[in-house]
């Protein structure tokens, strides 16, 4: 295993532009402790940038890190892979994983395009720390999950933090069905593969406009869905 592969910035993971880079260390500040510079990072990236699946972008520039970040909104992909790009921009070794998930967060007008409930190619990052991968996944905002009745995912440094097994009243909620891997660098073509494949619907609508969006507000009509 070469960790080296996992501190240098890629075509999605631009971890060595401006914007990444100062939004980094503006989130560590001086902090110097790995572990809590992953913690911060997490978080940072989990509650300031917001969960929308409405506007997926599935072209290389939609998923790149720092277009996420000047957006300020993405999906789990999109979120995942500017997490794994602050990492990198403070020297914490990172790369992106995806599994396929059943019982995602989800809206009615969502679920109608996507003609599916599994959810494939859904992104996490795992950050080197202690001399161990651990998981996580930033998705979900703390404020959406305030409205919808789903439990925020935590994160520690020590612990994978990977889905949301259950709501806040203690029903089932996410299952994880099938693991993908992990990846230096956002397998592109293996993820417009896949989405052509459970959501023809969704990536015709892509491939005629590339700049697409779902009309609505995902947090409003997941709130909706969920009550």
């Amino acid at each position: 295993m070469n960790i080296k592969n996992n501190l240098i910035s890629t075509d999605f993971i631009d971890s060595d532009t401006s914007a990444i880079i100062r939004f980094a260390n503006e989130t560590v500040g001086s902090e110097q402790d790995q572990t809590q510079k992953a913690i911060k990072l997490y978080y940072a990236v989990r509650d300031s940038i917001r969960y929308d699946p409405y506007r997926i972008q599935l072209t290389p520039n939609g998923l790149r890190a720092s277009t996420t970040l000047n957006q300020g909104y993405g999906y789990c992909v999109a979120k995942a892979v500017l997490l794994a790009a602050a990492g990198r921009a403070v020297d914490i070794p990172t790369r992106v994983g995806f599994s396929d998930v059943k019982n995602h967060l989800s809206s009615e007008k969502l679920k109608q395009v996507m003609q599916s409930d599994v959810f494939a190619w859904h992104g996490y990052t795992e950050f080197y720390l202690d001399n161990k991968w651990v998981k996580a996944t930033p998705a979900f905002n703390q404020l959406l999950c305030d409205k919808a009745g789903i439990k925020p995912l935590e994160f520690d440094g020590i612990n994978d933090s990977i889905f949301h097994e259950f709501d806040q009243a203690g029903d089932k909620h996410m299952e994880y069905l099938n693991e993908h891997g992990h990846f230096d660098d956002v397998p592109f073509q293996a993820i417009v593969q896949a989405y052509k494949k459970h959501y023809p619907f969704l990536t015709e609508l892509i491939d005629q406009q590339p700049g697409m969006s779902i009309e609505g507000d995902f947090e409003d009509e997941a709130i909706s869905s969920a009550n």
